[in-house]
């Protein structure tokens, strides 16, 4: 028998009769989504592994909702011993990472703000990153808006370390542009640093890893693991510090040390989505300065009195990070100006379809033909 609360169940109240409409014919237990690979789940349980589908009624439900099960979700099952199971609700999450996904893959085509869940119920976010070419403190930093927006507390982790012979400056880089962040440099083949991450790796946690394709992670989920769970490609040509893309698809693995790591695939591009609040907490420094200025609508460029300019020519502020600031600006209002035009589409839609629906059916009740 296992204990779901390895796997950092906690039970809640209430019960799931009823979940996803229709009757319940077997035994509904509570589960963790491990793995989601072509429409199949797989169900970790009380009773072990399930491999597990959507119930048809929940689908709709869900899609109307927004919220399709994902790795690392908490499910009720419809467990079923001789076959396929059935997830019939959805657990509330206690955290979630999300990205912007205008591609239309999936459900994707019928969410009004093109949301695409990567993990859920984590404690702890890993911004994957390599001391190598791939090193960037800009990309670093919208990681880290999306992992204060998601609930888990980001933790920065600079792979690839025994490939320099030092990687001091690019440290200090990370921890200036992200104060209160911790960052760790680590190296998954000689296990330099890796002593570091016990603190966040402990029983029923369960840790994300995101980060570019080849910065290191499923390297890094080998050593955690201390054994070959994901395989490692050889590197491309001569440049031995940039490994390939091997994780296909997201899926959550049990350490020996208890902790729980959700893999991803490596995301090129991450769109920012819901990070109001977030960009204000990691850039505080930068909007403390608009209180400071002379006009209350100052734009922040020549206008006389403005304490943002005034910071830059006194070296207060690097006009790095303002820049830094400014451009996760712009991309947030990018995203909820595309969300508001693609939520009154859909609105819009939906009132021709209705007129469309009813014009039809005024012509059958007439006998005639719509023209």
């Amino acid at each position: 028998m296992i204990n779901l609360k390895d796997y950092g169940y906690i039970e809640t109240e209430g019960t799931p009769d009823g979940l996803g409409g229709g009757r319940v014919s077997r035994a509904v237990i509570p589960g963790r989504v491990t793995e989601f690979r072509r429409n199949r789940y797989t169900v970790m349980t009380e009773r072990g592994e399930a491999d597990a589908v959507l119930k048809g009624a929940f689908v709709h439900e869900a899609v109307v909702r927004e919220d399709l099960p994902c790795v690392g979700d908490f499910v009720w099952l419809e467990f079923n011993e001789s076959g396929v199971s059935r997830i019939s609700g959805l657990l509330p999450r206690h955290s979630k990472f999300s990205r912007s996904d205008f591609s239309g893959h999936g459900y994707a085509h019928i969410k009004a703000n093109r949301e695409q869940i990567v993990a859920t119920n984590f404690d702890y976010v890993f911004i994957v990153t390599s001391l190598n070419r791939d090193f960037r403190v800009n990309r670093i930093l919208r990681y880290l808006t999306q992992a204060r927006a998601s609930g888990g507390t980001p933790v920065v982790i600079l792979t690839k370390a025994d490939l320099c012979e030092d990687f001091s400056a690019e440290v200090e880089e990370v921890r200036g542009a992200a104060p209160g962040v911790p960052v760790h440099a680590v190296s998954a083949h000689t296990g330099f640093g890796l002593d570091g991450l016990d603190e966040y790796l402990q029983p029923a946690k369960t840790v994300v890893f995101l980060g570019m394709s080849g910065v290191g992670k499923s390297s890094l989920l080998n050593a955690l693991a201390d054994r070959e769970i994901m395989t490692v490609k050889e590197t491309r040509g001569v440049d031995v510090s940039k490994g390939r893309h091997t994780t296909t698809h997201r899926q959550l693995i049990m350490l020996p040390c208890g902790a729980m790591v959700i893999d991803t695939p490596g995301m090129r591009e991450i769109g920012l989505i819901d990070v109001d609040e977030s960009i204000a907490e990691g850039f505080a420094d930068v909007e403390e300065l608009f209180s400071q200025c002379k006009f209350r609508d100052c734009g922040h460029e020549s206008e006389p009195g403005c304490a943002v300019q005034k910071a830059i020519e006194n070296g207060d502020l690097s006009r790095t990070r303002w820049e830094q600031y400014l451009t996760q600006r712009r991309e947030d209002k990018y995203i909820d100006d595309k969300s508001a035009f693609l939520r009154e589409r859909t609105a819009q839609y939906k009132v021709w379809s209705t007129q469309y629906r009813a014009e039809l059916k005024s012509a059958r009740k007439n006998g005639g033909k719509r023209k």
